[in-house]
Parts: structure tokens; C-alpha cells; sequence
């Protein structure tokens, strides 16, 4: 008996009735292409369609969503599932609580979680609550979890104990990691590539190289987990961090032996690293290696190659690189031809970098906000001011590519607020708040104290500025205060 015949999910794909939908529900969702836009479009119509569907389909479906990180589509899926009376197992309920959270925030994830029948609230639940503390680094939350899950006698997962980890590690409590290990291996878990990866890193961040060493021949001699790319990938960033070329580059060698599967990642992690300790001849033979293995080469992978040359100061080989895409490219991608005018613009070659600026824009790539960022940069170094301001507005009117808006970095604030202060420049100053109040909610106190001082210098007074920092609920210091006073009238 075939495979097929023995689970029936075949025939009940190519042999449907006519109250469910007349393709797998996957394909009909990615029919036009994977963009959240198109997905969104294809789910209304199946919605509105009132057909049926398998529910191992969904759940099939759910997964693809999640893997491309279309999360509001796969929340809308899964509702409306439930709707229409579809079971959902306690596995079920753990998916949609990470589906909440991604779609609609944490606190929306917590009052579902909240409102679940208390029978359904098992460890895959606590689990999934867990990792979504972790994720948004709740860490009193996430341990508060932890301990209620002890409480009920729930077990921790693997998967929770390397969230756990990875949370410590990113608000810099590393020191706590040896004791989670500790605790995973007493509930007779067996760590996961994942975990030694983790645990590597918090002995690092307290540059422990020896321990870091201690754990990779433990992995070893434990024999249950081999050692896959990642794992020599971590180990080499270890390394690199540390200054141990040597030892690096030992275990560069131990990434390729591993990369069987001609990974894409692994090849980028390759040219990153040898472009980091500085080995150009490296950099060049796995990119041939990665160009033989991916003839069709990803707009990113030019990316990341570009990059490397321009920080190995390998200009000419940046240039040659970037032509060799352009040549070839289907989709002009803005991002790979920052790169290069990042690189001209920090060697002051203006003229080099807005033409290729105009060509990305003749061949239908806009400039981004990062674009407008390198420019900002180049204008502020040389002093240029206005310039500056004009590639800062341009940025802030664009926003970033997932619709958040694009915000200037506290340094370029105070760049430019102390020129206007130097200047007794008030009206440009004033003209350049009402530009960042596009960016930011509220541009706080340095920033009206700055203009306090630009007022007082050139003499100005004011009758608004008490009332504007009410509004913006801003309080100055005490020195400012004083000059606020001064400038104050009537």
C-alpha cells in the first residue's frame, strides 16, 4: 500500500468536492507571489469563497506563512478557522499565542493567553508565553513564566531553555547562562546545536575563550549532537572578536568541511569572516566557490561581497564586483548600490557617488533613507549644513522599507543643533525641529535646551517657549531655566 493510499491526504487533495477549494490551500494563497499584499488579497477571496478546507491543510499552511514571516495573514487564517468551528488542539492554541504576539504585540498575546480555559493551558502554552517574553527581553516576565511553570510541574522544553539563554545574552546577564545549563542537563535535556551555540557566546561575552573551548570538546565527546556549520561559524566570530587569527581561521576550515549542502549562509558567514581577519586571497576563492554553486548569485550575496571588499579597502575589486552585478542583475537593489556609495562618499569622491546615485535611479532603484543617510553623513563631516538638513528631510519623508519611520541618530541631533548655536542661527534651528518632529514623537530636552541657548545668543525672546515645553512635557535643567527667563516676555 502506497504512502498516499495508507494517509489519504493525496487523494484528498487531487480529488475534492465541491464545497472545499479546488487546490491545496497554500498554493492558492502563494499563487501570485509571496508578498504579504498579494497572500493578503489571495485569503480574502478563499474567505469569502465560503469553501472548505482540510484541517491539516491550515495547520501545513500556518507553517509556510510563519516560515516567510507573513504573521498577520497566518493570525487572520487561524482565526478565522476557529470561527468557523475548526478544533484547535493545545498545539494549536501555543502557535496562535506566537501568532499574537507577532501580529498584534505582546499585550494582545497575554489577555488571549488570559482568557484560554484553564484546562487548556498546558506546558505548550506556558511555553509559547515564555517565548514571547523572551523575544520582546520581558525579562521579569519571562522568569515569572518559568517559575509558574515549576510551580504546576510543567516541563521546560529545549526549545524554552534556549530562549531563556538567549534573553540573558542579549540584556547582558551572560553569567547566568552556566547555571540554566546546569539545570537543562538535571531535567535530562539533551542541549541542541542551539544551546552549545548560545552557551559559547555567554563564555565569550565574559571572554572566557578556554571555556568556550571546554564546551566544543564536551559537544564532542557527548557524540548526541554533531557540529554543523553554525556551530564553526560561532566558534571562528569567537575567535575573530578575540584576536586569535590563528585559531579563527582553524575553525574557517572546520565551517567549509561542514557546508555539504552548499549552504548560502555559510558561504556569506566565509567572505564575512576572512574579510575580517583580513585574508583578501580567501575572501576571492569562496566567493568563486559560491558563484559556482549559485550560477543565478542573490542580490545579497553581491551585498555582502561588496561590503567585504570596501572594509578590506579593496576598492578596484569592489568596483569590478558591483559592475559584474549590475550586467547581470533582474531587480536593481538600492542596498547593493549603497555599498559602493558609501565607499565613495568616505573617500570623498562626491562626484563618483551621486552619479551612481542618478544610475540607480535611472534603472528604477529610488534612493532609500539609508542612501540619504551616507549623504547626510559625507555633508555633516564637511560641514555643509544645509545639505545635511536636505538629506535628513528626504530620509524622514521616505521612512524605512517596513514602513517604520526612519529616525537620525542622536549625534547627528546634536551636530547639528550645536551649529545652529554657534551660529545664533534661531530660524534654522526652529525650521530643523519642525523637520525631526516628523520623525520623532517628542525631540526632548537636549534639544529644546540647545534652542534655548540659540535664542539667548542671538538675542531673541520669546512669549511661546514656557507654553511649548509644557506641551511637549520637557523639562529643562537648571542653568537653561534661567536663560528661559531671560528670554521670556510677555
Amino acid at each position: 500500500m502506497s504512502l498516499a493510499q495508507r494517509y489519504g491526504k493525496c487523494k484528498s487533495v487531487v480529488k475534492r468536492s465541491k464545497k472545499y477549494i479546488d487546490q491545496a490551500l497554500y498554493l492558492k494563497l502563494f499563487k501570485d507571489g509571496g508578498s504579504e499584499l498579494n497572500v493578503r488579497q489571495q485569503l480574502n477571496q478563499f474567505i469569502k469563497s465560503g469553501k472548505r478546507v482540510y484541517k491539516w491543510e491550515v495547520g501545513d499552511t500556518l507553517k509556510k506563512l510563519r516560515q516567510r514571516k507573513l504573521y498577520q495573514p497566518a493570525l487572520k487564517l487561524s482565526e478565522t478557522m476557529a470561527k468557523r468551528n475548526m478544533i484547535k488542539t493545545v498545539s494549536d492554541q501555543a502557535i496562535h499565542i506566537d501568532l499574537v504576539a507577532k501580529a498584534r504585540g505582546i499585550t494582545a498575546a497575554e489577555n488571549y493567553f488570559v482568557n484560554l480555559p484553564e484546562s487548556t493551558k498546558n506546558h505548550l502554552c506556558y511555553g509559547a508565553l515564555l517565548n514571547c517574553y523572551c523575544k520582546e527581553l520581558l525579562t521579569d516576565k519571562a522568569e515569572g513564566v518559568v517559575e509558574k511553570m515549576k510551580d504546576l510541574g510543567f516541563p521546560l522544553s529545549s526549545m524554552s531553555y534556549n530562549s531563556l539563554m538567549t534573553l540573558y545574552t542579549k540584556v547582558g546577564q551572560p553569567e547566568k547562562i552556566p547555571s540554566i545549563i546546569q539545570e537543562l542537563k538535571a531535567s535530562n535535556i539533551m542541549p541542541d546545536s542551539y544551546t552549545y551555540n548560545i552557551w559559547m557566546r555567554a563564555l565569550a561575552a565574559v571572554n572566557d575563550i578556554s571555556g568556550v573551548e571546554r564546551v566544543i570538546d564536551e559537544m564532542k565527546r557527548d557524540g548526541r549532537v554533531t557540529g554543523d556549520w553554525t556551530t564553526y561559524s560561532n566558534l571562528a566570530s569567537i575567535y575573530v572578536d578575540a584576536g586569535l587569527v590563528e585559531k579563527a581561521e582553524g575553525a574557517l576550515k572546520e565551517l567549509e568541511k561542514r557546508n555539504a549542502h552548499k549552504d548560502l549562509s555559510a558561504y556569506q558567514f566565509l567572505i564575512t569572516l576572512y574579510g575580517r581577519i583580513g585574508k583578501v586571497y580567501e575572501v576571492y576563492r569562496v566567493w568563486r566557490s559560491l558563484r559556482l554553486a549559485f550560477p543565478k548569485t542573490a542580490n545579497i550575496s553581491y551585498l555582502n561581497m561588496i561590503q567585504v571588499l570596501v572594509n578590506l579597502k579593496d576598492l578596484p575589486g569592489a568596483e569590478k564586483c558591483f559592475r559584474e552585478w549590475e550586467s547581470s542583475c533582474t531587480t536593481y537593489d538600492i542596498r547593493v548600490a549603497n555599498a559602493l556609495i558609501g565607499a565613495f562618499t568616505k573617500l570623498d569622491m562626491l562626484e563618483k557617488a551621486e552619479e551612481l546615485k542618478e544610475r540607480a535611479r535611472r534603472r528604477g532603484a529610488k534612493p532609500n533613507a539609508k542612501t540619504w543617510e551616507i549623504f547626510l553623513d559625507y555633508h555633516l563631516r564637511k560641514g555643509d549644513f544645509k545639505l545635511a538638513v536636505d538629506c535628513l528631510s528626504e530620509a524622514i519623508s521616505i521612512g524605512r522599507g517596513n514602513g517604520e519611520k526612519w529616525v537620525p541618530s542622536s549625534e547627528t541631533i546634536v551636530i547639528t543643533m550645536n551649529h545652529y548655536e554657534q551660529e545664533k542661527d534661531v530660524d534654522g534651528a526652529e525650521e530643523y525641529i519642525e523637520i525631526l518632529k516628523k520623525s520623532v514623537d517628542s525631540v526632548g530636552a537636549e534639544v529644546f535646551e540647545s534652542l534655548i541657548r540659540t535664542y539667548a545668543a542671538a538675542g531673541r525672546t520669546s512669549s511661546a517657549m514656557q507654553r511649548r515645553l509644557k506641551m511637549e512635557n520637557v523639562n529643562v535643567n537648571e542653568d537653561t531655566q534661567k536663560l528661559l527667563e531671560a528670554i521670556f516676555v510677555e
